[in-house]
């Protein structure tokens, strides 16, 4: 897909993702998945994520609306764009590289892979775990035993009475 940015901020390009939402998941590639994710979690605009994260709103559609990009974002725009979406900088580094047809694995301490954006089948509850796995990476030591501490609480409890 071509896009011609017009002067200044995008000329008329639709500031709307309504578009592009209504397109197939299936054709999406990881980083517009996660771009769309967002914005329709959120309600945001093209125009609000480049706001939020200091990029021209030209970038942010053109990385939510291009299926086969040739190469993925310079370092700074994958930054801006991880601000912008309010998601962490591994979860967008990783979804871009898989776009391109990389695939970028983050390994932890242990040995296992973290940060696979767009790797499961899409759902809600999906982008979710993505999101939580790609976060633990930027976290101290400190805050990481806080997490296992409280996800070690929440897997022990007793199971919700049936009907709630």
């Amino acid at each position: 897909m071509t896009v011609r940015a017009g002067a200044g901020d995008g000329g008329g390009l639709d500031d709307r993702p309504a578009d592009v939402a209504a397109a197939p998941a299936r054709t999406f590639n990881p980083l517009q998945r996660l771009i769309q994710g967002r914005l329709s979690e959120r309600g945001w605009s093209y125009g609000e994520v480049a706001r939020r994260g200091g990029l021209p709103r030209s970038t942010v559609y053109t990385l939510a609306t291009t299926r086969n990009l040739v190469r993925p974002p310079r370092p700074a725009t994958i930054d801006a764009l991880a601000k912008g979406l309010e998601v962490p900088v591994s979860a967008v580094r990783a979804a871009a590289a898989e776009s391109t047809g990389l695939h970028y694995y983050d390994e932890n301490d242990e040995g296992t892979v973290a940060g696979r954006p767009g790797s499961g089948s899409g759902g809600p509850g999906d982008q979710e775990r993505e999101l939580l796995i790609a976060s633990i990476d930027e976290l101290s030591p400190e805050d990481r035993r806080h997490v296992a501490a409280l996800v070690e609480s929440l897997r022990n409890r007793p199971a919700p009475p049936a009907g709630r």
